[in-house]
Formats: C-alpha cells, sequence, structure tokens
C-alpha cells in the first residue's frame, strides 16, 4: 500500500464522521455561501502579482514536522503583502498538521485561498465554501475522470473554481472543460520522489485554454523564470518559505530575487 492509498482510506474515514455530525444544511448556513469567490484566473493575470501561490503546510508525510510555530494569520498576510497570487492552506489534519479551522485565518486576504487537501466526496466541497476557500484541489491519482467532472460541476455551481492536479502522462485522460486550472504535481504522491521534469515534460500536452501550474520541487526564483519560459502561469510553493524560521520574510525575499532576474531577462 502507499502513502497515498493510507491518506485516501482515512480520508474517507474522516469525511464519514464529519457528515453525520455536521450535515450540509449547517454548512449551507455558513456567512461564506452568500460570499462571491476571488478569482485565481484574474490574480495568475495580475502583473502586480507573481504567479505565485505560496502554501502554509506544518508537516509532511516525507519530511514530519516543517514548522510547527508559525501561524496562518502571519504567514498567509505576509504572502499577500509581497505579491503571492493566493495562497494554499494544508487543512488534512492526520498527515499534514492542518484544520479546516486554518482557512478562516486567511480568507479575508484580498486574493484567492486554495483549500489543499484529498477530496474524496462531494461533501468537502460544501465544507470548502463554508469555510471561505475560493478554489479546491482535485486530484487525479485520487479521483477518476468522472468523478473529476462530477465535482468540478458542483464546485462551480458553489462559486469555486477547480484546480486539477495530474503526474504523468497517464493522467492527462484527466483533464476535462470543467475545470478551471491544470497543476502538474512534481512529487510523486505514491512515492514522494520529485523531478521538475515532469512539468517540463507535460506543459505542451496541457490545453492552451487552461492555465497550467508547476506544484513542488521549486525551490529557487531560477526555476520559475525556466517554468515561465516553458509556458506555465502558476507556481505553487510550500516547504520553500515554511521550512524557514519566518516563511513571510524568506517569501519577500524570493520575490525581490525573482523580480532582479525577470528584469535582467
Amino acid at each position: 500500500m502507499t502513502i497515498l492509498d493510507t491518506i485516501v482510506e482515512q480520508k474517507i474515514r474522516e469525511v464519514a464522521q464529519r457528515k453525520a455530525e455536521s450535515p450540509i444544511s449547517i454548512l449551507e448556513q455558513s456567512v461564506y455561501f452568500s460570499r462571491p469567490c476571488i478569482s485565481l484566473r484574474d490574480t495568475l493575470q495580475d502583473n502586480n502579482k507573481t504567479g505565485i501561490i505560496a502554501e502554509y503546510k506544518r508537516k509532511s508525510p516525507s519530511k514530519g514536522i516543517i514548522n510547527g510555530i508559525s501561524t496562518v494569520a502571519e504567514v498567509t498576510n505576509a504572502y499577500a503583502e509581497y505579491g503571492a497570487a493566493a495562497v494554499s492552506v494544508l487543512t488534512d489534519e492526520t498527515f499534514f498538521g492542518g484544520h479546516l479551522n486554518d482557512l478562516a485565518n486567511a480568507v479575508q486576504l484580498p486574493i484567492p485561498v486554495l483549500r489543499k487537501d484529498f477530496m474524496v466526496d462531494e461533501y468537502q466541497l460544501y465544507e470548502a465554501k463554508a469555510h471561505g476557500a475560493s478554489v479546491i484541489l482535485l486530484i487525479a491519482a485520487c479521483l477518476s475522470p468522472k468523478d473529476i467532472q462530477r465535482m468540478a460541476r458542483l464546485a462551480h455551481q458553489l462559486g469555486l473554481e477547480v484546480l486539477l492536479e495530474i503526474h504523468g502522462e497517464d493522467e492527462l485522460g484527466h483533464i476535462c472543460p470543467e475545470v478551471d486550472f491544470v497543476g502538474v504535481n512534481n512529487r510523486n504522491l505514491k512515492s514522494f520522489e520529485v523531478s521538475l521534469e515532469h512539468s517540463l515534460g507535460l506543459i505542451n500536452k496541457i490545453p492552451k485554454e487552461m492555465p497550467a501550474i508547476a506544484e513542488s520541487g521549486i525551490d529557487h526564483p531560477d526555476t520559475i523564470v525556466t517554468l515561465q519560459s516553458a509556458g506555465f502561469s502558476g507556481f505553487l510553493i510550500g516547504e520553500r518559505f515554511m521550512r524557514e524560521t519566518n516563511p513571510g520574510i524568506a517569501f519577500a525575499n524570493f520575490v525581490i530575487t525573482l523580480k532582479e532576474k525577470q528584469n535582467a531577462g
């Protein structure tokens, strides 16, 4: 059994329990259900921003504790201040140390918030909307193409945008008109090995009308310059900032260097 298999099994159990404790009718009473979502498509096209989706992540199955000190509010506020196109918040508790309530500390920002989790049930889309997320992640490795279509349609009905994550060429068939963005995860979710060749090898096979987002393994501004030249519009970065003592300052310095390199080019 792979790490991903273990995560999905646990997630199915967790969602069943939360459904029993807090039905959809309760989630729909949230103030966020009437609040318009902020468009990631728009912020990715904003020249005043960086295209970076900066992530808040406490730990991971492969690295253990990454940052158990910095709070969601202080980190995500800094990300927004220094030009992030969006923030990503891990809400998986068992394996990543997150919580749905972490979204509440980020959704007041003037940029979209991505709920990053392992979506296995439509109920989780209602949870995302109820807690103020604007974007949800659907992972091809966890879902069939029909699941992707069905859940993406519901997400749009709720006003959410959809980021589909793929890893290899065998998952290109999961891409459908119902998703808004295609992310290429450079990390293999079954082995957790990382290689940027996944992004560079798949970019020309992603429909041009769908903004492509490179995920994981982006440690240096030079990498973003390379990925931008290849055709990527967005860059999801997590551990690079969270493993620093002050993730916000680390992000600010990264952006300064990135702009210098972009201007020099």
